[in-house]
Formats: structure tokens, sequence, C-alpha cells
């Protein structure tokens, strides 16, 4: 039987082994990502060969991960399925993709219904473009960044530790500005912020943090999560001052792309099924949208061999 345990600092090294051998464009399979957010998913891991697995909680009931990594696949399911059966409950697997639906198929043809999560589809963008804001869709975005440029004294820095009280500080006049329209999610972001700029070094982040005028007016945090692409996580700023966060998005991704010359996309992550949160994505013109299933197992015995 599986013995699952608490993600811990100590895990990250074999969880990024198996991360990047999985080399998914999605946000839900990295370290970062299962660590910070702790507190409101509950995960918790195993490791079967060179397959992570996960167990979470999700709207109120357990789940499991599809087991990302390397490897035969059938024994990971298998282990996953025994669990759940032992513990009485539903045999349901989040974040699935359209690869790792494919291979679902493929290993246990037509034991699997699949749900679309739509509210939680990533949002993936080309760095190249996120970094000029080129062409007649990002027109708008350019002349709110030159209008910061001309209007403000300004500088972006890579984030470090003597930097995060002060983007501590303007997270909380952020949030005493946005506390009616925040969607009540801002408790457990909160949280997951914290959690992450507590370790922020462990973490080996990189994040971003723009000054106008001598002060921080925006921030922005995430990590490289396969060989093309980086998540961020967070991106913060000041709405009041007109074109802080296309800012904050173009100066850190110029810093990216310097960094890893190798990075082709960015993720900005799903919308949660927010209506403003969905313009606003939108409105950075993604290259695609990640899509992403839960798949619920149908089949009351195992598929052949």
């Amino acid at each position: 039987m599986i013995e699952f345990k608490k993600f811990t600092l100590r895990d990250k090294d074999w969880v990024d082994a198996i991360v990047m051998a999985e080399n998914s464009r999605s946000a839900d399979f990295n370290f970062g990502n299962i660590y910070i957010w702790d507190k409101r998913y509950r995960q918790l891991a195993a490791r079967l060969g060179d397959r992570l697995l996960v167990k979470l909680r999700y709207a109120g009931r357990p789940m499991f991960v599809f087991p990302i990594g390397s490897g035969p696949l059938r024994p990971a399911i298998e282990a996953l399925r025994a669990y759940a059966e032992a513990q009485s409950t539903c045999f349901c697997l989040r974040g699935i993709t359209e690869e790792h639906r494919a291979l679902l198929e493929e290993e246990y043809p037509g034991c699997f219904s699949y749900q679309e999560d739509e509210d939680n589809a990533d949002y993936i963008y080309l760095a190249e473009k996120l970094s000029t804001y080129a062409g007649k869709s990002l027109h708008s975005k350019k002349n709110h960044a030159n209008r910061f440029e001309a209007e403000n004294d300004w500088s972006f820095e890579p984030l470090t530790r003597e930097l995060i009280p002060d983007c501590l500080d303007m997270l909380d006049l952020w949030e005493e500005e946005n506390r009616e329209r925040l969607d009540r999610s801002v408790v457990y972001e909160h949280d997951a912020l914290i959690r992450c700029f507590a370790v922020y070094e462990y973490l080996n982040m990189d994040g971003g943090v723009l000054f106008a005028n001598g002060r921080i007016v925006g921030f922005t945090v995430g990590e490289l999560i396969c060989g093309d692409t980086f998540d961020v996580h967070f991106e913060k700023a000041e709405g009041s001052i007109n074109g802080a966060y296309p800012m904050v998005c173009r100066e850190f991704t110029r810093m990216l792309m310097q960094k890893y010359p190798q990075l082709t996309y960015i993720n900005r992550e799903d919308d949660m099924g927010l209506e403003s949160l969905r313009r606003s994505k939108e409105s950075y013109r993604p290259a695609y949208k990640l899509k992403k299933y839960t798949a619920h197992w149908v089949d009351n015995h195992a598929a052949a061999d």
C-alpha cells in the first residue's frame, strides 16, 4: 500500500528530477506550486519508481494527480486505484492534459470518463511577444508601458531576500485597495506567497521587482517548469499606476529570456473561473490555453493486461 507523506523541502531534488523528466508546460507539476499551496490543497507525496504520486483535497474531497515522470504508467495507476479502494473513495485523477489523456486511453481504453476543467486551463504565451508587446493585438499594452516609462523614474531589479519585506508591505496595500473585488481564495494566495517568501532561496525561484520614483510598485515570482517554459506564480502591481502591470510582465520576461536562452513560453496559470481575471489574461493574447481534465474511473474491473 502507498504511504503518502507531507511534502518537505528535502523532497525538492527528487521531485524536480521527475518534473523535468515529465517536461510538461502545465503549472500543476512543479515543486514550487505543490509546496507553497499546501494549506489549500494539502498535497501528500509518494514515489513509485520514477513517477510522482500525489494525493490532495479538492472541493472538499480526496483526489489524485496524474502520476508524472517516466517509466511504466500502469504500476502507478494500479497503486493509486488500490489505495482509493482501500480508503473507500472514488478514483479520480486531476490535472489531466491531452497528452495524459492519450496515455490513459492507450493503457486503459474506455476505463475513464473525462470532464474538462475550463477554470483550470493554463494561459500560455510566447515569451518573445511579452518581451516587446509588438503587433496590433498588444498595442495597448505597449502604450501603457510607454506611458509608465515617460511618467516615472523607474527600474526593474531581481527579487532578493532584502526586498521581500517591502514587497510584503506593497502586498498589504494591494489587498486593501482590492478588497471589495477579491475572491475568497485570495486568503489562500496570501498564505501561499508568505510560504514562498519564507524559503525563497531554497525553492530556487526567480522574481523581479518594479520600482517607480524610489518605491516598489510591483513584483512577480515564478520558476522554470520544463525545458522551454517558465511558470509565473504571482504577479502584483499597483493598479492605480498606469502601466505598472504591463511593465512588470514585460521586464520580468526580458530578465528571464536573458537568464534562460532556451525560453519560449510563459505560463501565466489559470483564471480560477473569475471573469475579471479571465479578461486580464486574455488581454495579453495567449498563444494557446492548455486544457486540463479530471479523469473518473468508470470500469469496475482492472483492464486486461
